[in-house]
């Protein structure tokens, strides 16, 4: 507050600014479908959540569209704007939007919390006492300041906060079996549109892919519709469907059946087996792409689909990205980036982190595993 106060009044968090940033906060995420960005990278020619988000609260015949206009009927559009990172305060817009924003400040704890892991935690107290403003990205004196945080106390905060992201994509978001479940939930939803496509009939299938199926965007209502239950539901009732290969893979994913997995290791996807009683190492000169079509002629062989039952998963995310979202802060009003003061964000800036792993049918567990050995 004390630091809020030295700003000039037009530069402050109004009581009409602070409730477009609080509703903007809660609802940035409103458009995500069922499985969040599972359904979206699955379904071809998806719209982006963003986009959805943005319909929601414009169209006047959603509930939250009525709940916010009733309050001012200029909110909706001013709390779209702040949602996709517009805002006459930048430092405002960056609580929302930005690398370090209230998303992924709330996601890391929450979750963390959630799979009973200790790697998403940071002082998220010492992080927010630590916030001071900045200078304007512009370097504008009139224009209003951006995020900062003290440099004296403060960039610890930062790099806890940054590891904590890293070790939380690294040892859950990036997990083995979470990895295996979204590839798997990928092939069904595939399938299914596929399979709409050719005219088969399926039951229960929502309104939504319906018109996916037709290359056609579905409406605001259906996509409204369409939620984890209710595509749960149809996932459960398309394990009687005509289509063996798709009923084996709903049966398979509600039984939690999941497919089995290699990791591809090394600069040039060498591969190595991580197992609990021991670490094999697989030939270094083994490309991923040769263990993928090994492993799909073993597929063949033993009359499974390979584009179904075989599968390369490459999953990769990016810590830490040294934008302009937030300065460092030093006395006299000195500013740095994040990175030029800190060996870790230093290390980290920019770089990408990728887990690469063949994924099968349990049934070929052995024959792959002794074919990529051999």
């Amino acid at each position: 507050r004390a630091i809020h106060e030295e700003l000039p009044f037009w530069q402050r968090v109004t009581s009409e600014r602070a409730r477009e940033a609080i509703v903007a906060a809660f609802l940035h995420d409103l458009g995500h479908g069922p499985l969040s960005h599972l359904f979206e990278e699955a379904m071809p020619g998806a719209v982006h959540h963003e986009t959805w988000t943005e319909r929601i609260l414009l169209d006047p015949g959603t509930e939250v569209h009525s709940v916010l206009a009733e309050s001012d009927p200029d909110l909706p559009r001013r709390v779209a704007a702040l949602v996709r990172g517009e805002h006459e305060l930048p430092y405002l817009a960056k609580t929302v939007s930005g690398t370090f924003d209230v998303d992924r400040c709330d996601y890391l704890l929450r979750d963390a919390h959630a799979t009973g892991v200790r790697h998403g935690e940071y002082d998220l107290p010492w992080l927010l006492r630590s916030l001071r403003f900045g200078p304007s990205s512009s370097g504008a004196t009139d224009m209003a300041p951006g995020l900062a945080i003290d440099g004296t106390k403060g960039l610890s905060a930062i790099e806890s906060f940054v590891l904590a992201r890293y070790f939380m994509f690294q040892q859950v978001y990036f997990h083995k079996s979470t990895r295996s479940g979204e590839w798997m939930m990928g092939a069904i939803l595939r399938r299914a549109i596929r399979l709409l496509q050719e005219g088969v009939r399926l039951p229960q299938v929502p309104p939504a892919m319906m018109s996916i199926a037709a290359e056609a965007e579905p409406s605001l209502g259906e996509y409204l519709e369409l939620d984890d239950q209710v595509l749960l539901s149809a996932i459960g009732a398309w394990r009687d469907a005509s289509d063996p290969i798709l009923a084996d893979l709903c049966k398979r994913i509600r039984a939690r059946a999941l497919f089995k997995s290699v990791e591809l290791v090394g600069g040039q996807g060498a591969l190595a087996e991580r197992n609990e009683a021991d670490e094999r190492r697989f030939p270094p000169e083994l490309s991923g792409e040769a263990a993928l079509e090994m492993a799909r002629e073993i597929a063949v062989s033993t009359g499974l689909d390979p584009e179904v039952y075989v599968g390369l998963d490459v999953a990769a995310d990016t810590p830490y990205s040294d934008d302009s979202s937030l300065t460092v802060m030093y006395p006299h009003g000195r500013t740095r980036r994040p990175a030029e003061v800190s060996f870790v964000l230093d290390r980290m800036r920019d770089e990408t982190m990728t887990r690469s792993r063949i994924l099968f049918a349990p049934e070929l567990k052995e024959a792959v595993r002794a074919a990529l050995a051999r």
